[in-house]
């Protein structure tokens, strides 16, 4: 077991009072068999109405409410869990889906909806095409073929650290052959619908005691890797960006199926269009 305290800041300047609209933020983990919650405390100044909620992935969603005017927006997330997965895990796949192409049950393909659907266009069949140049013999290994376009994402992009908002589309990413851990995360999540399988991407922390791992460099680092489901095992974890399967080193807080929809803190204010004078995000794992 690892214990681990995370602090999250987000701070943010304007140059003339304005008024803040309620802020979203998704900054709680994901609690789960390996990984254990022992506290989380949230600071926001000026002070807030702080509600709670599940979205529809159910990931726990903070709405901070505000009376008044300010010039500046602090808000400090503080977590200590402890992390139990296992650095070499085993994944206990159900025999009808231990090679690939395999079926999803009714029940589950319609579950994942979305989940399982490309998000992005690919009109002229690139990213499937590549995605299937993965695909070796009539049954490849359905775990090994998930190894596979994870490596094969990590050959085809070299990391980059990008500060801007937004991701590159898929074809975008092996276009420039440079991206980002979301870029990564989308290309390979993208990949995998192509050949109709379900996954999602995960918003969180890599943790990282030796500062060996690809994109836990810098302040205000969070991470982004990607779910798969596949039945018996059920949603296993692939980070591209650093060629890792399982989640023993990796703190998820939120899960969907495009990467827009996980933004650690969102919101808007009511003032002169020239406010907004700077951002500064730091984020401490250890």
């Amino acid at each position: 077991m690892t214990r681990i305290r995370i602090t999250h800041t987000t701070l943010y300047r304007y140059r003339s009072a304005v008024s803040l609209n309620p802020h979203r933020l998704m900054l709680r983990p994901r609690e789960s068999r390996e990984l254990q919650l022992v506290s989380h405390a949230l600071e926001v100044s000026p002070e807030a109405t702080i509600s709670w909620a599940h979205d529809v992935s159910g990931n726990a969603v903070a709405t901070a409410s505000f009376t008044g005017k300010t010039d500046t927006l602090r808000i400090e997330s503080k977590v200590e869990l402890d992390l139990t997965g296992n650095p070499w895990p085993i994944f206990n796949i159900a025999a009808t889906a231990l090679t690939y192409p395999f079926f999803y049950s009714n029940d589950d393909r319609a579950d994942l909806g979305a989940l399982a659907i490309q998000q992005y266009l690919d009109p002229m069949g690139r990213l499937h095409k590549w995605a299937r140049s993965f695909v070796r013999g009539a049954a490849p290994d359905t775990l090994e073929l998930l190894k596979a376009i994870s490596h094969g994402v990590s050959e085809a992009l070299q990391y980059e650290v990008r500060e801007s908002e937004g991701t590159q589309t898929p074809i975008e990413s092996l276009e420039r052959g440079k991206g980002s851990c979301r870029d990564f995360a989308i290309l390979f999540a993208e990949a995998v619908r192509s050949l109709d399988m379900g996954a999602r991407i995960v918003s969180g922390y890599l943790y990282d005691p030796q500062s060996t791992a690809t994109g836990s460099a810098g302040s205000g680092s969070t991470h982004a890797w990607a779910e798969v489901y596949v039945p018996g095992a059920g949603w296993i974890n692939f980070d591209p960006t650093n060629r890792s399967i399982g989640g023993f080193n990796l703190v998820p807080v939120a899960v969907a199926r495009d990467i827009t929809l996980l933004m650690p803190v969102s919101g808007s204010y009511v003032g002169a269009a020239d406010a907004f004078e700077g951002m500064e995000v730091e984020v401490r794992v250890g």
